[in-house]
């Protein structure tokens, strides 16, 4: 359990503080209050290492729409995670667009608002401890330039596992299992190199495609885990998973890693034909990567078993997949891999889940 967790609140209402403080008991080393948006960055200027942000909309002086929007457009910040606090469901969009990482209606559950902060300050961890690694192992290029082989290689299998556990934070409120983020980076990584791209890059892809669904974290609970099927404004909120794993890792160029899973994150729902989200773009717009990671991931949500169907099997896998050739998929990438499909179905079987993977949501988060 994570206790070193400096929280900041914002609310004119000191009752709606005191009432988050006492639900997060526990769950925080510090908890920050201010009474409105520019007392809230008056505090984030003198203070260090906030990991969260619980944001009111209504407010005076300066009000957490104004609030989210200078956040989000100043370097300093825009990478603390902020959850907003609204009864006003029309202001869910609105906040989202402006780099709202979470929402939460009022009046909130205690169970829903620990688990969502929680998943957010993993995430911020996570993403501390990437940028970290990265500058120290910079600073050891410069220093031992004898060790550059050791040094990357020792990057290379720590940036892997960040990016797994930033793709099973996101998976933790989803009904993916554990081992889907491991079969999705090593189907990507044959998939690429049967297409002959650059070693160097079908590793970049491998280590990347984990981060696919990140921006999952930012789906309201009642919609990502809903049983049947969606409805249209509903749908629509679950495809800004795309836009919102596109900005957890935006303007992160100089780390490779992170700009490849951005990318795959943004497109990956993207089709051939253009028919795709978030964007519409088709054909060879679509990146590579993002047209690798859709075929897999599909693949292996055909042929997995979930709560809400039976697994396919591979016939009738390898049958709806055809069928989207050249409307969903890559015609050249789709022909690579129904070739050679019984590689990818190799690679799935040992990477299959086990027992512990498919414990229920409600299992998962008890043990946690």
């Amino acid at each position: 359990m994570i206790t070193d967790v400096k929280i900041l609140a914002v609310d004119d209402v000191e009752m709606n503080l005191e009432i988050l403080e006492v639900m997060l008991s526990g769950h925080f080393s510090e908890f920050i209050k201010a009474s409105n948006g520019q007392a809230a960055l008056d505090i984030l200027a003198a203070t260090s290492d906030i990991d969260i942000i619980l944001l009111d909309l209504e407010m005076p002086v300066l009000d957490g729409f104004a609030t989210l929007s200078l956040l989000k457009r100043n370097d300093s910040y825009r990478e603390i995670p902020v959850i907003v606090i609204t009864a006003n469901k029309s202001d869910v969009l609105k906040t989202l667009s402006l780099g709202a990482n979470d929402f939460l209606a009022k009046p909130y559950d205690k169970e829903e608002l620990k688990l969502r902060v929680m998943n957010h300050v993993r995430s911020k961890k996570l993403a501390d401890m990437q940028k970290d690694l990265n500058a120290v192992l910079e600073r050891e290029v410069v220093k031992k330039t004898a060790d550059l082989r050791k040094a990357l290689t020792l990057s290379q299998e720590a940036e892997y596992e960040i990016s797994i556990r930033l793709g099973k934070a996101a998976e933790f409120r989803d009904l993916e299992t554990g081992m889907h983020t491991r079969r999705i980076s090593e189907l990507s990584f044959q998939l690429a190199s049967l297409l002959g791209l650059p070693e160097a890059e079908c590793e970049l892809l491998r280590f990347a495609s984990p981060l696919h669904d990140v921006g999952k974290i930012g789906i309201p609970d009642r919609i990502l885990l809903k049983p049947g099927k969606l409805d249209e404004t509903e749908f629509q909120i679950m495809k800004l998973h795309t836009v919102i794993g596109g900005k957890i890792m935006s303007e992160a160029g100089k780390y490779p890693l992170l700009e490849a899973g951005r990318i795959v994150a943004l497109q990956h729902h993207e089709k051939w034909d253009g028919s795709g989200y978030p964007n519409g773009i088709k054909g060879e717009e679509i990146h590579v990567f993002a047209r690798i990671v859709m075929i897999v991931d599909i693949f292996d949500a055909l042929t997995s078993e979930r709560p809400y169907k039976k697994a396919f099997t591979i016939d009738e896998s390898i049958a709806i997949m055809a069928d989207g050739k050249g409307e969903f998929f890559d015609p050249t990438l789709l022909d690579i891999f129904l070739t050679n499909i019984d590689l990818f179905v190799s690679i799935k079987e040992a990477l299959k889940d086990t027992p512990s993977e498919q414990a229920p949501l409600e299992e998962i988060v008890q043990l946690t």
